[in-house]
């Protein structure tokens, strides 16, 4: 079985279309959907400490919880990239050329500033 994106999102619209979920996945659903699934995954990690994290993120259960938080956020945004038509990997990486022109290795390096401030 391949990883690439579009295998996965082909797997992910098989199980969508054997529920017949489609008509439930327009483009607003599919982004209100991202935002509640990421608010899950950061609820995760909210008033932790660095070390909280790290000690949190050791033990199998939470590690589960993340992975399953990280894994629905995926599955939307598959969905979303055929419910818009776009190419989800062609994004990346032209999104990917468009911030290393915004954070140049030169100016960046080993920074957390933001583009305008570097």
């Amino acid at each position: 079985m391949s990883d690439s994106l579009e295998a996965l999102r082909q797997e992910v619209l098989r199980f969508r279309d054997a529920r017949a979920w489609s008509r439930f996945h327009t483009p607003k659903n599919l982004a209100m959907a991202i935002g509640v699934e990421s608010a899950e995954l950061s609820e995760l990690f909210l008033w932790k400490d660095d070390a909280e994290v790290a000690e949190a993120l050791a033990r199998p259960d939470f590690r589960e919880k993340v992975s399953h938080e990280m894994a629905d956020v995926l599955v939307l945004l598959l969905t979303m990239s055929e419910s818009v038509g776009l190419d989800l990997a062609a994004a990346l990486r032209a999104k990917l050329e468009v911030n290393g022109a915004k954070y140049p290795v030169e100016k960046s390096y080993g920074r957390a500033t933001k583009y305008d401030a570097l």
